[in-house]
């Protein structure tokens, strides 16, 4: 199959990054973002970007998506198949269908990697696609789209999904920006490994665009719930940790839910 000509809106540090997956898969990239700077070559207008592409991809940040899909409306056509590539679901996927409605294909995806594992080389490639109730027939097309590229695709609904990252990517985003913000790991010459493991995270925090934390925290609604249990959670073992003295008690259980054998 012939790679199709893809319309990239955004070009930061995602934006780039996938521009660079998709080009080197065989697909032309036509790159609109008003801010960023575009190498040339790839540079164009969106009537240019538009005019023949397959693929209409949506890399801006969330809190400008809304407004460039209006935007976009009148120049899009049924030939056109829009995805967004952002990290929230349930908001994004409402307007799509508010705006796209019946009569333009489209679906939500979100990549699971981002420059800093593309730099790396770190494989597998996962995507979580989100279809829209309204273009289910676009679900295979999608797929191969993001298997030409060397994806992993998973496939859950939006709520699924947005539940799903409040537990992990918002959480991560959450803790490392506490880590962060008292100062914690910026020495490393005494740190063990225990928490050596967690300098991953804040280097991964730290490589992605600055919007991310408050889009993830704010824009998705299951997000400030999993901060609340998270944070009753380490109340209850501070409260636990002053007035238990049996180790076995307070021991972190062993993976499989049991407790660690007695010494």
């Amino acid at each position: 199959m012939t790679p199709a000509p893809v319309a990239l809106f955004g070009y930061g540090r995602f934006g780039q990054a996938f521009a660079t997956l998709l080009r080197a898969a065989g697909h032309r990239v036509h790159v609109v973002d008003p801010v960023a700077a575009v190498p040339a070559e790839l540079a164009g207008t969106t009537a240019a970007a538009l005019a023949d592409a397959a693929w209409v991809v949506l890399a801006m940040p969330l809190r400008h998506m809304r407004a460039a899909l209006l935007e976009l409306r009148p120049q899009l056509t049924a030939q056109h198949a829009v995805i967004d590539v952002g990290s929230v679901k349930l908001h994004p996927q409402q307007w799509l269908d508010e705006i796209l409605g019946t009569d333009i294909p489209h679906a939500g995806t979100h990549p699971l990697f981002g420059p800093l594992s593309l730099a790396r080389g770190e494989r597998p490639l996962r995507v979580v696609v989100c279809p829209s109730a309204l273009h289910p027939d676009l679900v295979p097309r999608v797929r191969a789209l993001l298997e030409g590229l060397g994806c992993e695709v998973i496939e859950r609904d939006a709520a699924a999904h947005d539940e799903a990252m409040a537990q992990t990517h918002a959480l991560a985003f959450y803790i490392a920006k506490a880590l962060v913000e008292m100062g914690i790991g910026e020495d490393l010459s005494m740190a063990p490994p225990s928490f050596l493991g967690l300098t991953s995270m804040l280097a991964a925090v730290r490589g992605d665009a600055g919007h991310l934390f408050a889009s993830i925290q704010q824009e998705n609604p299951y997000s400030a719930l999993a901060r609340e249990r998270f944070i009753a959670t380490l109340r209850d073992i501070h409260e636990r940790l002053q007035r238990e003295s049996d180790a076995r008690a307070l021991a972190i259980p062993a993976a499989g839910g049991t407790g660690p054998e007695p010494t």
